[in-house]
């Protein structure tokens, strides 16, 4: 089961920073990343909270990770993501006059906050650093 962990736990990093370099080439070619968007942020959600009951179900059954950390982690691109979603439905309320900013933008943000917190917990999860 600890191997299954580690393999999501790449697949979740490799997928969030899908997330957040798509938007950033796009956004250099001037468009945004289009509907397939977010096809792949219902897969990184999915992945993520997957990744999310793997692990708990690791420590239900004993493994302890070596760091309180690893929680933080592990558990922070989910609340990352609840607020990449209230922030998104928040956009689409623009004051007269104001430039509408795209619903992709907040979750771009999450993605690249998402990698991050994913890629530390990959490293603490294998004793890196």
């Amino acid at each position: 089961m600890s191997e299954v962990h580690t393999w999501v736990g790449y697949a979740v990093v490799a997928l969030f920073a899908i997330g957040w370099l798509w938007p950033l080439v796009t956004l250099i070619g001037r468009h945004g990343p289009g509907e397939r968007y977010w096809q792949w942020l219902t897969v990184a959600q999915i992945v993520a909270g997957l990744q999310a009951m793997i692990g708990i179900v690791l420590l239900l059954m004993g493994r302890r990770p070596s760091t309180w950390l690893h929680f933080v982690y592990g558990f922070g691109p989910i609340l990352v993501l609840f607020i990449a979603h209230a922030l998104a439905r928040d956009v689409q309320k623009t004051q007269p006059g104001a430039k509408p900013i795209q619903p992709w933008v907040p979750f771009a943000f999450a993605a690249f906050i998402c990698f991050g917190l994913t890629l530390r917990g990959l490293m603490t999860g294998l004793g890196i650093g």
